[in-house]
């Protein structure tokens, strides 16, 4: 028997909902869904979607070490520069935009608020 998987969407627990709601906003990223538990006035949960772009967030049980975020997310645009141009005005510290042999359309790093690396790329 073949198992197939259909899709894969991570979910990154995140200290404050709505401050990842509004980061992952200036990367093009919508809420398609949240959970904003009876008597919160904020989100604990939040389902964001970029055209073909899932993420989950969830507000953790515990504090966020932003140096043991141990994981990479690639987020791919169709001109780099002008992203990094975008994110730059509006105030993200945007790192330089590299060119490696395995990414000829070149990519940058950026922190989201909780430490989570997000490396944007143009391939």
């Amino acid at each position: 028997m073949t198992i197939q998987t259909s899709s894969l969407v991570a979910f990154a627990h995140v200290a404050d909902v709505q401050r990842s709601i509004d980061f992952y906003a200036d990367l093009g990223f919508k809420v398609s869904n949240r959970v904003v538990p009876e008597g919160h006035s904020a989100p604990i949960w939040a389902w964001l979607e970029s055209e073909k772009a899932n993420l989950m967030v969830g507000l953790a049980s515990g504090p966020i070490d932003a140096s043991q975020q141990a994981i990479l997310f690639y987020l791919y645009y169709d001109d780099i520069k002008h992203t990094h141009a975008a994110l730059a005005e509006l105030g993200h510290a945007t790192g330089a935009i590299y060119y490696p042999f395995y990414m000829p359309g070149g990519e940058f790093r950026l922190e989201d608020p909780d430490g989570y690396v997000l490396m944007l790329a143009q391939v």
